[in-house]
């Protein structure tokens, strides 16, 4: 993800053509009936900052949004972010507090998982939901007892026994969390972190459950989830619905169709406004005001704004972020596709230019405003790296 991340923080990467991913987390808060939310920022915390003032500029039903980020050095984790935030913590009147992560892209009530934390008397609640085993070590995940008590909990195991996945949302008893994130803050060897130092430490001390979510879900940590979490948007019956109700909340009023341009061909695709399509788009999401010139062909891809593919390019199966321009009779993503698909994607980092009669192979990665001359050859191979990592 360090490409797509290198000029705006994971929360903000663009949705949807028109969304946010934070987006998912701020509108579920409002869904919900929480009235009092806090964003702990610290990498990019600038361009954070801007896009949660004007959100909840933009959304006034969400009571308060306050910003906080650390006063001195980074923070160690997310505990470590809890724990250097206990004055704002003391002032809440509630006793409950739920911790949410703002990269992940789902619809959820969260008073359904309050209701079960409230009547299992429980310390801490986890929310869970189920991954196929060949992902679940990307995340914590829980052994848990009949009736949702959970028996053991691994962060990121490279072997794990559970499909059952945590899914970085966490409610607290919020005294026991305040002593917990204490009590870590004072241990030298912690990583300060919710899922490898408070979560086993409280398994080890009181009772902690586990909440299962049983609708869709996805952290968008990988470029492929990022990816695959677009292609669920398409389709007769798509995995994600933005037309669901409630409705997902930006900073603006915001709209995509499923089909649009002027004197192209739209086949089961999101389209922005503003763009002009005058060739052909399938199964793909285009940002507003790309632009696909005659004769060109966009399949299976994601275009950010203001992306423009040139006459007789084709674009198969890649990720162009904001301000690409694919010059005439290019070919981006060529190859035969692998059994293992997920890892065919290529990524044009914001702002590159592509030369004309250019050739790029499947799994690659054009870095951020490589120009004309980082295309040597006019040919870049398969599984190539623009520009080249120093030796």
């Amino acid at each position: 993800m360090e490409v797509l991340c290198q000029s705006r923080p994971k929360p903000i990467l663009p949705y949807a053509g028109v969304y946010r991913v934070i987006d998912f987390t701020l509108s579920n808060c409002v869904h919900s009936g929480i009235r009092s939310v806090a964003a702990l920022v610290d990498h990019q915390r600038a361009d954070m900052t801007r896009y949660f003032r004007r959100w909840f500029s933009a959304n006034r039903s969400l009571g308060s949004l306050t910003v906080l980020h650390p006063r001195n050095a980074s923070y160690q984790g997310t505990a470590d972010a809890v724990y250097r935030n206990l004055d704002y913590l003391s002032r809440q009147d509630s006793d409950t507090v739920v911790v949410l992560a703002g990269d992940h892209v789902y619809n959820m009530d969260y008073r359904g998982m309050l209701d079960f934390h409230r009547a299992a008397e429980a310390d801490a609640t986890v929310g869970v939901v189920r991954v196929p085993i060949t992902e679940a070590h990307r995340f914590g995940t829980v052994v848990t007892e009949p009736d949702g008590r959970i028996a053991e909990f691994v962060e990121k195991s490279s072997r794990p026994k559970s499909d059952i996945a945590s899914m970085g949302i966490y409610i607290f008893n919020k005294s026991l969390l305040e002593a917990y994130v204490t009590e870590d803050a004072a241990d030298p060897s912690s990583r300060h972190d919710f899922g490898y130092a408070i979560l086993p430490r409280i398994l080890r001390k009181g009772e902690l459950f586990a909440y299962e979510f049983k609708g869709y879900w996805q952290d968008i940590g990988t470029v492929e989830a990022y990816y695959e979490a677009h292609m669920d948007l398409l389709g007769e019956k798509p995995r994600v619905r933005l037309e669901s109700t409630p409705p997902l909340l930006s900073d603006r009023k915001v709209s995509i169709g499923r089909s649009g341009g002027e004197r192209g061909y739209v086949v089961n695709s999101l389209v922005g406004p503003g763009c002009v399509i005058e060739g052909y788009v399938e199964n793909s999401i285009l940002s507003p005001g790309v632009r696909v010139a005659k004769f060109a062909e966009v399949r299976d891809s994601i275009l950010m704004a203001h992306s423009r593919v040139g006459y007789h390019s084709v674009i198969d199966r890649c990720i162009l972020d904001e301000r690409v321009d694919v010059g005439e009779l290019c070919y981006i993503g060529f190859g035969n596709t692998t059994s293992q698909a997920e890892r065919d994607i290529t990524l044009l980092g914001k702002g590159v230019t592509v030369p004309g009669h250019t050739v790029v192979g499947r799994s690659c990665v054009v870095s951020p405003k490589a120009g004309l001359g980082s295309f040597p050859g006019r040919s870049v191979p398969s599984g190539s790296v623009i520009p080249l990592p120093v030796p």
